[in-house]
């Protein structure tokens, strides 16, 4: 049985590790939602066959499926493609969409002679966007029970906080990376009303253990049901060193973006002090779909353990991207894992993962 806790689990030593750091899995939910992906979710299935297959040589890798139907097309991909079946395991579990990455559990972990792992559990309200997410929301207590966990409820005045995985990148040594456009917005998407910086960083020194958050001002332009999702623009690779997307078209709506971030990141300080090494990371041409662009970024890979997993989209900056994440991976392999098709759900392999660390 899970254990829920009252205390801050900053308070008890935990912290949210780099993504980096060792997993013991990754999450995963089987592709069910035709609405994210019209007409493609056949060809959707076969990437999430590739994604496992990749991942499985490091670690293991849990699928949850949201029908009987869903348990038989998971067991048929994972056998098609040759992934090592060990290390794969099917879960049933009913879902809403596959974007575990912001409705799962934010996980935690402390060191010392005994590790332990926990889970900081924030409300997923459907990016204040959508009205079906009551059994997304209901994941973390269904992975805290089924690992038996405890369980940190995120509150602020009494209240459960709303917050996303793919709204904020950590360092694993103090420092969080956010979007002012997410989670301060008061008009569009409103995760937490009435919230600003200081309730949110609170928040996060709490949670998550993070006690220097960077603020970054917009996120990518075109559909984004995120509205700002830091994942598809700035990652940590490092423990000071951040990619961040770079566009050289002036004419583009990232221009000037990408160019504000910039700035601010030349001006950011780490958790000790020191300034951030920013390293630029181009961005593919537009893809659009019935005249609507669409969020393709490099920015949202996938840190495995047994690979960088990178999204691609049939462009000659494929290789710029995948080299330039070589170059700072070099413990591990970069790989490209073409994403056009995912990307029309509007999001990519970053959103529909979750790390569970080590012990």
């Amino acid at each position: 049985m899970k254990k829920t806790v009252n205390k801050t689990p900053a308070s008890q030593g935990f912290r949210m590790p780099a993504e980096w750091e060792t997993h013991q899995a990754t999450w995963l939910v089987w592709p069910h939602h035709q609405p994210d992906w019209p007409g493609k979710l056949e060809a959707i299935a076969w990437f999430y066959g590739e994604l496992i297959r990749k991942l499985a040589v490091g670690e293991a890798v849990r699928v949850l499926c949201n029908t009987a139907a869903d348990l038989r097309a998971a067991r048929d991909v994972v056998t098609a493609v040759g992934a090592d079946a060990k290390r794969v395991e099917l879960i049933a579990c009913p879902t809403e969409r596959g974007w575990i990455r912001d409705s799962g559990p934010l996980f935690l972990r402390k060191g010392g002679a005994r590790p332990e792992v926990a889970i900081s559990r924030f409300r997923f309200n459907g990016w204040a966007l959508i009205r079906d997410f009551r059994k997304d929301n209901a994941l973390p207590e269904f992975i805290a029970h089924r690992l038996k966990l405890p369980l940190y409820p995120a509150l602020h005045n009494g209240k459960p906080v709303a917050l996303e995985g793919g709204a904020i990148d950590v360092n694993g040594r103090g420092s969080l990376l956010t979007t002012e456009q997410c989670l301060l917005d008061q008009k569009t998407q409103v995760r937490n009303p009435g919230l600003g910086k200081p309730d949110l960083e609170a928040i996060f020194r709490d949670n998550l253990g993070a006690t220097n958050v960077i603020w970054l001002k917009d996120g990518i332009a075109g559909r984004d049901d995120t509205h700002g999702h830091v994942d598809d623009i700035c990652r940590f690779v490092g423990p000071g060193t951040v990619v961040l997307c770079q566009e050289k078209f002036r004419g583009d709506a990232n221009y000037r973006r990408m160019a504000e971030n910039r700035e601010r990141l030349e001006g950011a300080r780490l958790e000790n002090g020191s300034r951030v090494e920013v390293v630029p990371l181009p961005m593919p041409e537009p893809v659009y779909f019935r005249g609507v662009r669409l969020p393709a970024t490099y920015a949202n890979f996938y840190i495995g353990n047994a690979a960088v997993l990178v999204p691609t989209f049939n462009d000659p900056k494929d290789s710029v991207a995948l080299g330039i994440l070589g170059e700072l991976f070099r413990d591990r392999p970069v790989v490209g894992i073409h994403a056009v098709d995912v990307v029309l759900g509007s999001g990519a392999i970053h959103c529909l993962t979750q790390q569970q660390p080590a012990r």
